[in-house]
């Protein structure tokens, strides 16, 4: 089983990093539909399958991250 994080999505593509941080395209007609940038893909056996507790998780760290962040700018 191998997790990649959709990157961006090209045209018909969706770019994804692997976990060791491997680039490559993989066409949106193979992944599931509703991927979207930041989306946690998991590829076994031939089938993709959306992980969505980590693409939560994910998501909830970096609006976290992005508060601390801007956390004092604004006035």
């Amino acid at each position: 089983m191998y997790r990649y994080i959709v990157d961006r999505i090209e045209g018909r593509f969706a770019v994804i990093e692997g976990e060791n941080g491997e680039i490559s395209g993989v066409e949106l007609a193979r992944l599931p539909q509703g991927i979207s940038e930041g989306s946690v893909v998991v590829h076994h056996i031939g089938e993709w399958s959306v992980d969505v507790e980590e693409t939560e998780a994910r998501r909830a760290r970096m609006r976290e991250r992005l508060r601390r962040l801007t956390k004092g700018t604004e006035e």
